[in-house]
C-alpha cells in the first residue's frame, strides 16, 4: 500500500494582517510529483516555504513521513529526508561547485557514499563536472538551477520541495530541468512543485492542485487538468 509522505490539512499562513494561505488540504504520496499551480500572488511559495519549515504557519498542520513539522529547524527536517530547491536557486555564489555539493550533504557522514552521489550529479548534469571548481556565482541561470537540484539531491531526500525550478530559463534549458525533474520522479524520489509554467507541469504531474487566492480551486490528476476547460481558460491560455 502506498503511503502519504506529506499532509497538509486546513493550513493557514499570515503575514501581519494578510492572509496568504487560507486553509488548503493536499497531501503527496510517496514516490508522486505533485504540481502546485497557480498565478502570483495565490499562495504557492508561501505553502512551500511552510512545508519547508522557513514559514510559520497560523494554523493547520502539516505532517511529513508522519510527523509534524512545527517546531522542527531546518536541520533536523532535512536530515529527516526533506530538501528545498528555493526560487531564485540559493546557491553559495563565492563557492565553488563541488563546495556547493558539499554543503547539501551536511547532515550526512557517510563520506563513501557521499562521492557516490556526487558522482551521479555529474552523469545527470555533466556541465557541473567539467566546471567543478568554477565559483557558483558566474554560472549562467540554467547552471545555477542544475547545481541547486544537485545539491539537494546530495542530502539523498524522500521528498523534494522545487519552487518554480523553470523560472528565467532559456527553453532549452526548461526542457533539460523537466527531463531531470521526471527522472528523480521516475527513481522513487516524492516531489512537490511550485511552478508557473502551468503547462509543462501539469505534463510532468501525477496530481495537480491550483491555488487562487490562497485557496484550492481545482485538483486531480494532472493530465485530466490539462483538459479541464476552465484550467485552459485561466492558466494555459
Amino acid at each position: 500500500m502506498v503511503q502519504t509522505i506529506l499532509k497538509i490539512q486546513d493550513l493557514q499562513v499570515k503575514y501581519g494582517s494578510i492572509t496568504a494561505v487560507k486553509g488548503i488540504s493536499l497531501e503527496v504520496k510517496e514516490g508522486q510529483l505533485v504540481a502546485l499551480i497557480g498565478s502570483n500572488g495565490a499562495g504557492k511559495t508561501s505553502t512551500l516555504n511552510a512545508v519547508a519549515g522557513s514559514l510559520q504557519s497560523t494554523s493547520g498542520s502539516i505532517e511529513f513521513a508522519g510527523s509534524p513539522v512545527c517546531g522542527k529547524g531546518a536541520w533536523d527536517l532535512v536530515k529527516s529526508g526533506l530538501a528545498l530547491v528555493p526560487e531564485g536557486r540559493g546557491v553559495f555564489a563565492r563557492m565553488s561547485i563541488y563546495e556547493n555539493l558539499l554543503m547539501g550533504a551536511y547532515t550526512r557522514d557517510d563520506k563513501g557514499c557521499i562521492e557516490e552521489d556526487m558522482q551521479e550529479i555529474f552523469a545527470t548534469f555533466p556541465r557541473l563536472k567539467e566546471r567543478l571548481n568554477q565559483l557558483a556565482g558566474t554560472l549562467s541561470g540554467g547552471e545555477q538551477q542544475m547545481l541547486a537540484i544537485g545539491r539537494a539531491l546530495m542530502s539523498r531526500p524522500k521528498l523534494l520541495l522545487l519552487d518554480e525550478p523553470s523560472m528565467g530559463l532559456s527553453p532549452i534549458m526548461v526542457d533539460k530541468i523537466f527531463e531531470v525533474i521526471t527522472n528523480i520522479s521516475k527513481k522513487g524520489v516524492s516531489i512537490l512543485m511550485v511552478e508557473q509554467n502551468a503547462y509543462r507541469a501539469l505534463q510532468v504531474a501525477d496530481t495537480g492542485y491550483v491555488l487562487e487566492s490562497g485557496r484550492i480551486a481545482f485538483s486531480g490528476q494532472g493530465a485530466e487538468l490539462l483538459n479541464d476547460k476552465r484550467i485552459l481558460a485561466s492558466y494555459l491560455g
